[in-house]
């Protein structure tokens, strides 16, 4: 690999603590690195603003695909249907699983990947982690390994599937961050998505805990 022409990636974007962290990793490597958010239909959409500022933070390209049409065919969860309660409290297996959109993740990372083949990318990263959420089928490794395998044969040109965190919980995924300097106050994880950090639902309160746990400074404004 040489200085002319870099590795380049196609990185998933959310706007969250992982994606973050991940897209400053790819930076740090000195990658060409193109930033893709996605409007679902999710009502905690502030995080498209979040992924614009940590995208102009680092200066890489970004692009928001609007894909709200398609929320219509994702069943009831709380991240999407606005009849669903979000979730408060620490996670357990059934409110994570209110929060589960079907298939998400094949979706973005088959976007993605029409990206990262269209640019002649060499990967795409998502920032998928392990921690304790093994109940979202699409954040699993088997899940990651068998996608790798379909991206890599999906065009003349190779692209692969690049997932570091997997084997991560999110306090580690803050610590890595700390280290790379992610400026975490640009980030929102809240899904009730208003002007401020809830305080109150699970991402929130997973949010916390995982600054705590990191030893690292959380400078989030919690409105609970």
């Amino acid at each position: 690999m040489s200085l002319e022409n870099p590795q380049s990636s196609v990185v998933l974007l959310s706007g969250g603590l992982d994606s973050a962290t991940l897209l400053a990793k790819l930076v740090a490597e000195k990658r060409r690195v193109l930033a893709l958010g996605v409007n679902y239909g999710q009502r905690h959409s502030r995080e498209i603003d979040a992924a614009r500022a940590l995208a102009a933070h680092y200066g890489v390209e970004y692009r928001l695909a609007d894909l709200r049409a398609v929320s219509a065919f994702f069943g009831k969860n709380s991240l999407t249907d606005a009849s669903v309660p979000v979730y408060e409290g620490a996670y357990d297996e059934a409110g994570m699983k209110t929060t589960v959109v079907p298939a998400r993740n094949l979706l973005l990372i088959s976007l993605a990947t029409s990206w990262a083949i269209a640019e002649k990318c060499d990967t795409v990263a998502y920032a998928a982690h392990g921690g304790d959420h093994a109940i979202y089928p699409d954040c699993r490794e088997e899940f990651a390994e068998k996608l790798d395998a379909v991206v890599r044969v999906s065009d003349w040109h190779p692209v692969r599937l690049e997932r570091p965190f997997v084997g991560m919980n999110k306090a580690e995924i803050v610590a890595l961050g700390a280290r790379l300097g992610v400026p975490f106050a640009l980030t929102w994880s809240c899904y009730n998505g208003g002007e401020r950090h809830c305080g109150r639902c699970s991402t929130c309160v997973e949010r916390a805990a995982a600054f705590r746990e990191a030893g690292v400074p959380d400078p989030t404004v919690y409105a609970a």
